[in-house]
């Protein structure tokens, strides 16, 4: 990568900007296993890898099947005064559904179950065919687009650092046993890190174009 000439400068399709600082870069071929960084923040500009598809589409795979761990398995039990209660994911997100907190059922659902399924889905949707050497499937750009929309909105980690928080503040008042639901909504939250860190968008959207225009 190198800073914009004036004569690139005069055609928008050969200029990246930096997703940090949206600083301009003249777009340059970065060969594989080569890292290109913004001079100014040190962000990732392009990092293309080997076998980043595969690991891709594995790390959202690994991340659906945990998804529906969370969802169908106990989640907490708390015992106080001799009662012992019982709660799976789906019960956390029913239980603002009566009155004027009915609409948090839809937020939460959406946030931390809906929003991340639709995304790992797109993902796997999107690089599934090119993984395996064949054309982009049809809208695979529209899908791409969605999941990127929706990352910021995939709220899965901020869920469970919730959990935590309140976790803290009611061990002095029941006892607390956790569930296997929540150490697979805990590795859902690592796999999902480690996805976000294996693509590097602009990489991805390369070779979307190239296989396309092939």
């Amino acid at each position: 990568m190198s800073v914009e000439s004036p004569a690139d400068a005069l055609d928008p399709s050969k200029l990246i900007a930096c997703p940090a600082c949206d600083a301009l870069y003249t777009d340059r071929d970065v060969a594989t296993g080569e890292t290109a960084r913004c001079a100014r923040c040190h962000a990732v500009l392009e990092a293309p890898r080997r076998t980043a598809m595969t690991r891709i589409i594995m790390l959202a795979l690994s991340a659906l099947i945990l998804m529906v761990a969370a969802i169908f398995f106990p989640f907490l039990e708390l015992e106080a005064a001799g009662r012992i209660h019982r709660a799976s994911l789906l019960d956390t997100v029913q239980a603002f559904s009566i009155g004027l907190t009915a609409p948090l059922t839809f937020a939460m659902a959406g946030l931390i179950v809906i929003l991340p399924v639709i995304r790992f889905c797109a993902l796997i949707y999107v690089l599934g065919p090119m993984a395996f050497g064949h054309a982009p499937a049809r809208h695979a750009e529209f899908f791409f687009r969605l999941a990127d929309h929706l990352r910021p909105w995939a709220m899965a980690e901020v869920f469970i650092v919730g959990v935590a928080v309140a976790l803290v503040k009611v061990a002095g008042l029941a006892h607390i046993f956790i569930g296997p639901a929540f150490w697979a909504f805990v590795a859902l939250v690592i796999v999902t890190v480690l996805k976000d860190n294996f693509m590097s968008r602009l990489t991805l959207w390369k070779t979307l174009e190239r296989r396309r225009a092939s």
